[in-house]
């Protein structure tokens, strides 16, 4: 990093990122409703993993009552997230039932039935948080579960934590909201700025920066004058506002840092590698809430949009909320909705059913119409336009990716870097021949993660049986040696009982004869 980068002169001058996108936005169409509470469900599902890493211990009993705010779970490790109660409630079942995924499948499930007894427990509230030390703060976080809510769900407190040799330079909370529909953290900072630029100072005092920026798009005038005058309503002038282009995907964390820096997240590296830390704003404002107020995740705003419903609108909703009770919020279905997403056009994935659950990671539940959906066309051969890789912002060779997933060759697309690919989905939206290029990567990374997780099992299974092995040998050896001893102690005894007839002999012989007396 040179002397010129390492002023950080962050909004002085924007530079590119390789590829991306020029796409019409749909914002608007949602951002015209107030934001609303969705309310409190008869029924809430939550799924223990609901962040990168492992999934948390559940730490309460079916039957049991449990209040708002209470923590559902203990940590098996320190790369994990606690889940809370969202309202009062009684633990109807502790099991496996579906939630959002691409694969459909089941995951491990704390079902609670609301008891509308209202009761509830926060943590104390700090107030004076400036007055608290890094520690203090961060086990705050830590506590109150929070997680990347722009959805990567990395445990905060991980990215909050000081790294050995690796001094941190920047706070960059994120707030440039990429995907077409999708307005939550739009809506959030024109509904809490104060929170949020709070928020902010607080990430930054933990990780002690030297300049702390929320980032916005360009389009965002409203948000900006916002932001501005709540800045100094509470005297939060080391934070400051940047606009960047609205290209997407400029809200993903490489690319941002990239447009605002001009520095380049390294392949298999990590932003706090360049001394730079990314968060989401509402992850800002969650952390807000754990300190002042005392009150852990467990609601998040949900952008409820599309063609396919009457009212497009955002509502904040209870972790574990059904995803029909949101769309019922707004309107319902109409009857030119065909297709059901979570999260945007470009990075979502469809849904079976709408009798799914709000995660920390549903930032967007989407219905599209026919003219949304890509005509039901057969995936036809590549051509080698070059297409794919002209807009993939991560600069990768899609084809070459799609070559050897396509031949089963999981390895050499991991050398290819697959793990660097964002899933922002450019290149598919670019191919000419229709070929879902996303699809074909996410399986490939699942691959990729299911082999991972096999050689690691059998590293264990193995490193069990050298242990194993080495005890036995140990027990063997020391066997051994009794064995040893008890032979040499045998041996020992045979010389000795021969000496000592030896001597019960020449005592003999020296007796005389009685008659000879």
């Amino acid at each position: 990093m040179n002397d010129e980068q390492s002023e950080l002169r962050v909004g002085h001058r924007f530079w590119r990122f390789p590829g991306g996108l020029k796409l019409r936005h749909w914002k608007k169409i949602s951002i015209g409703e107030a934001l609303a509470f969705a309310g409190v469900p008869e029924r809430l599902v939550l799924a223990l993993k609901q962040n990168v890493g492992e999934a948390p211990e559940p730490a309460v009993e079916i039957g049991q009552p449990v209040a708002r705010g209470e923590r559902l779970t203990r940590l098996g490790s320190g790369f994990s997230a606690h889940l809370h109660a969202p309202c009062s409630a009684v633990v109807e079942d502790i099991g496996r039932y579906p939630v959002p995924h691409p694969s459909g499948l089941e995951a491990d499930c704390i079902v609670l039935r609301h008891d509308h007894e209202e009761r509830s427990v926060t943590m104390p509230h700090l107030v004076d948080w400036w007055r608290h030390d890094a520690s203090e703060l961060l086990e705050r976080v830590i506590e109150a579960g929070v997680v990347g809510l722009g959805g990567a769900l990395f445990p905060t407190h991980l990215k909050l934590e000081p790294r050995r040799g690796l001094p941190m330079r920047m706070l960059l909370v994120n707030g440039a909201e990429c995907e077409p529909y999708i307005s939550c953290d739009e809506i959030l900072m024109r509904m809490y700025p104060q929170e949020l630029l709070i928020g902010t100072q607080i990430m930054a005092q933990i990780l002690g920066v030297e300049a702390a920026f929320i980032a916005i798009e360009d389009q965002m005038g409203a948000v900006e004058q916002i932001l501005r005058q709540a800045a100094v309503e509470i005297e939060a002038d080391e934070v400051e506002i940047v606009k960047v282009p609205t290209i997407y995907p400029e809200g993903g964390e490489r690319q941002l840092i990239q447009v605002l820096t001009g520095l380049e997240v390294p392949s298999g590296g990590i932003p706090p590698d360049l001394g730079i830390v990314c968060h989401n704003v509402a992850t800002a404002l969650a952390v807000y809430r754990a300190v002042l107020k005392g009150e852990p995740v467990i609601s998040r705003i949900v952008t409820v949009s599309g063609r396919g419903v009457e009212i497009q609108r955002n509502l904040e909703a209870l972790i574990g909320t059904p995803i029909r009770h949101l769309v019922a919020l707004a309107g319902g279905y109409n009857e030119r909705a065909r297709r059901l997403v979570v999260g945007g056009p470009m990075m979502g994935y469809a849904l079976a059913h709408d009798d799914l659950p709000v995660t920390k990671g549903t930032n967007c539940i989407l219905a599209l119409i026919d003219k949304d959906v890509d005509r039901p066309v057969p995936e036809l051969p590549c051509i080698r336009c070059g297409e794919c890789a002209r807009v993939c912002p991560a600069r990768l060779l899609p084809q070459q990716l799609l070559w050897h997933i396509q031949a089963g060759e999981f390895e050499q697309a991991r050398e290819h870097a697959l793990n660097d690919c964002i899933e922002c989905g450019c290149c598919a939206y670019a191919c000419p021949s229709q070929i879902p290029l996303l699809d074909y990567y996410r399986h490939g990374k699942g691959e990729l993660r299911a082999r991972d997780a096999e050689a690691a099992a059998a590293a264990r299974a193995k490193a069990r049986f050298e242990d194993r092995q080495a005890r036995l040998a140990a027990d063997e050896a020391a066997r051994e040696a009794r064995l040893q001893a008890r032979h040499e102690a045998l041996a020992q005894g045979d010389k000795a009982a021969q000496i000592e007839a030896a001597v019960a002999r020449a005592r003999a012989a020296r007796v005389r004869d009685p008659e000879e007396v």
